[in-house]
């Protein structure tokens, strides 16, 4: 069965909201981080935030740094999941999710493939992990207080959800990349 998987920015207060206004750094374990999610994911989930954002941007994207995930997103199979889109079709290889997310993810975990990675989208990644549909949660977590006004990962009323931490390396600008798992 494939395993659904989510890697954010955050913050020390745990803001996730547009990491480009607060994120200072991005050093080269950071870079291998993200680019093992390149190799080992072959899906992606998007929450409706995310899609509106990135399918205006990633497939103008065909040269520079940022060439090769661009390659890579705009290629993959994307599901978009909104209960207020009702058409995806701006962007290649895209799938609109309405309805039951636990049944639609279910369907995407027995299929045949690698990983299937949450890009981006907080809420979505909100929303599996209630429904103990995340399979591991990647936090990149920067040193540096972001400030109010901006979306944390958790609200303040969340329910109490226990994972466990399977990995947390340090890397040259501070940033510490932790990996958790829930107790199941």
């Amino acid at each position: 069965m494939r395993r659904v998987v989510s890697g954010l920015f955050v913050s020390l207060d745990g803001v996730v909201q547009a990491p480009n206004e607060w994120q200072f750094a991005f050093d080269e374990e950071m870079g291998a981080a993200l680019n093992d999610t390149l190799e080992t994911a072959d899906t992606i989930l998007l929450g409706r935030v995310t899609f509106t954002e990135w399918a205006g941007y990633w497939p103008t994207v065909t040269s520079g740094e940022d060439a090769g995930f661009a390659k890579w997103i705009n290629e993959s199979p994307k599901y978009v999941v909104s209960s207020t889109l009702d058409s995806v079709d701006d962007w290649e290889n895209s799938t609109l999710v309405k309805g039951d997310l636990a049944a639609a993810v279910d369907e995407l975990r027995a299929g045949e493939g690698k990983d299937i990675t949450v890009a981006g989208s907080p809420t979505l990644v909100r929303s599996l992990l209630e429904l103990d549909l995340l399979d591991e949660l990647v936090l990149l977590i920067h040193p540096v207080v972001a400030g109010g006004g901006r979306r944390k990962l958790f609200a303040d009323d969340a329910a109490l959800k226990r994972l466990e931490l399977v990995s947390a390396r340090p890397t040259s600008s501070g940033v510490v990349i932790a990996t958790y798992r829930p107790v199941r």
